[in-house]
């Protein structure tokens, strides 16, 4: 993807994001105070996260956790604790590894090659740690800087998702990068999405970067980034609410699971390897039904009661499977599942 005419103003480029962001900047406390430590912390919080959320759980984190020894030597139960409120705890998660990963080293990583062998680190986030804390060259690409990079340069690729986007641009990205201050020039990109460029009403006229922008001086920003129609799948899952001696079945999760690991749901049709005729049988009690959307998938959700006198033995024994303790309270509340 070449793009001769910005790349042949990137001199211009550099100097009107860095001498924009030195003024601009928000006082975040990983950069008014850095820290590798904080740095990676807050890297990881900021995945899908927005920064007003994790301020003040970095700040109460910082406390419980002040470096990675300590990090280290927590349970997983005290760092999925203090992670509560922010979601994904796959994060959380894979922060605790990292700790234990990189106190076992001899010596903490320094390139980008290192830290994508740790746990929890991909491209993104190897980029954004190492360029901050070591002064690799290394670019970042999130969805801020492919909004950024799609508007300066009008791109009308129609992407067909944010990760197909930020792998076609990173070339572009790498061209940019200033390399005497990589780590400034990510946090100048990353800030500029952030709190200028943005996705609806990008502020155009305080763009430090409008000159060069393609998309802004057309005066149609928000045409850009492009993004292929999605195929909408529709799925159908139905699952088990079932009762034995005061306890609820439910179904727990992989440890490893990339997502809502260690989690605890209503189970599954598969999960207990019924067949979906079971639900229209004598013993099967639709209690409610909802719709949902999950990225490419619509998902019609089915709860049935059936009493576990009526589930084969094999069934209830499956891997993964927990009776769990309820109270009244939870009991009541079936209706509204």
């Amino acid at each position: 993807m070449a793009q001769p005419p910005l790349i042949a103003k990137r001199d211009a480029f550099q100097h009107a994001l860095l001498a924009w962001y030195r003024v601009h900047q928000r006082k975040l406390p990983w950069r008014t105070a850095p820290s590798l430590y904080k740095t990676v912390v807050s890297e990881f919080m900021l995945q899908q996260t927005q920064v007003k959320t994790v301020l003040p759980y970095l700040a109460r984190w910082v406390e419980v956790f002040p470096d990675f020894k300590a990090l280290a030597a927590a349970s997983e139960e005290q760092v999925v604790k203090n992670w509560e409120g922010l979601g994904y705890y796959t994060r959380a998660r894979n922060l605790h590894k990292l700790a234990k990963a990189l106190t076992a080293l001899p010596a903490i990583p320094e390139t980008r090659e290192a830290w994508m062998e740790l746990p929890g680190i991909g491209p993104y986030t190897s980029a954004a740690i190492t360029s901050i804390s070591f002064g690799t060259p290394a670019a970042v690409v999130d969805g801020n800087v492919v909004r950024i990079l799609t508007r300066l340069t009008a791109d009308a690729t129609p992407f067909r998702d944010s990760a197909s986007a930020s792998k076609a641009l990173a070339p572009l990205a790498d061209a940019l990068l200033n390399h005497d201050e990589p780590g400034d020039h990510n946090q100048a990109m990353m800030e500029l999405g952030a709190t200028v460029c943005h996705r609806n009403n990008p502020l155009c006229t305080i763009c430090p970067v409008l000159k060069l922008c393609t998309a802004g001086r057309s005066g149609d920003p928000e045409a850009y980034p492009k993004l292929a129609a999605k195929v909408i799948e529709q799925r159908a899952v139905s699952r088990v609410w079932c009762m034995r001696a005061g306890k609820l079945l439910l179904h727990r999760t992989a440890g490893d699971s990339r997502r809502l690991a260690n989690m605890h749901e209503l189970p599954a049709a598969e999960h207990l390897g019924l067949a979906e005729s079971v639900f229209t049988g004598p013993h099967a009690k639709l209690l409610a039904k909802k719709k949902r959307g999950i990225t490419r998938f619509a998902i019609t959700e089915s709860i049935y009661a059936l009493p576990a006198s009526s589930l084969p033995r094999t069934s209830l024994d499956r891997e993964g499977l927990v009776w769990v303790a309820v109270n009244d309270n939870v009991w009541r509340s079936r209706a509204r599942w």
